[in-house]
């Protein structure tokens, strides 16, 4: 009996080459091919990250996708040196934000409870921040599985001036810079070795 007949009104499980896609296989990319990567491909990976779950369905991720130098070129000081010249030589660079107004599409994405809500954190801006930075990253993890599922890779960066980053970007926004991800197909040896795993021992309990 398969873990699909065992498991009432499963909607399915990923198959094996799904599994190595989006997880065992998957890694996290140094180094990209000259390949380009189109629009239609990015579309592709939003159109996948946004059914990520967040807070009453707030979704306060938002994506800028850079795809020239010279888009790139006002980014790049606010990297950390170490992270320049990949993104250099990444096709396309996603700068993930949360949306601290995230509030005001309340009654757009919850019908039933999005007016209420969005009084509600009218005036509570450090809450708003908490919540929308906390989703976002939630939505984040999604984003990157979307990239591998769009049949690319990504490289994540935290090490980035956000301050930099928002005043260059996102001035006079309600926008907030919180990863940088480079984007593209894999280039020549891409991969540092793969790195050990926390054991399930030290990691899962069962109650």
């Amino acid at each position: 009996m398969s873990i699909i007949d065992r498991v009432p009104h499963s909607p399915g499980v990923l198959d094996d080459a799904g599994q190595k896609l989006l997880f065992t296989e998957a890694r996290t990319v140094n180094n990209f091919a000259a390949t380009v990567v189109d629009d239609d491909e990015l579309s592709l990976i939003w159109d996948l990250a946004r059914w990520s779950p967040s807070a009453a369905n707030g979704q306060p991720l938002r994506v800028l996708f850079v795809r020239t130098r010279e888009g790139k070129e006002p980014l790049i000081p606010h990297l950390d040196e170490g992270n320049r010249a990949k993104t250099l030589g990444a096709p396309v660079v996603a700068v993930l934000a949360y949306d601290v107004d995230f509030h005001e599409q309340m009654p757009a994405v919850f019908p039933a409870r999005g007016e209420m809500l969005r009084v509600a954190f009218a005036d509570q801006i450090e809450k708003r921040e908490s919540v929308a930075a906390y989703n976002s990253a939630l939505q984040t993890g999604v984003f990157l599985l979307a990239v591998r599922a769009a049949g690319l890779a990504a490289g994540p960066m935290a090490g980035f001036n956000r301050g930099g980053v928002d005043e260059e970007f996102f001035a006079g926004t309600s926008w907030r810079s919180h990863l940088v991800v480079n984007i593209g197909h894999p280039g020549t040896d891409p991969w540092f070795p793969r790195l050990p795993r926390v054991s399930v021992v030290d990691a899962v309990a069962w109650a």
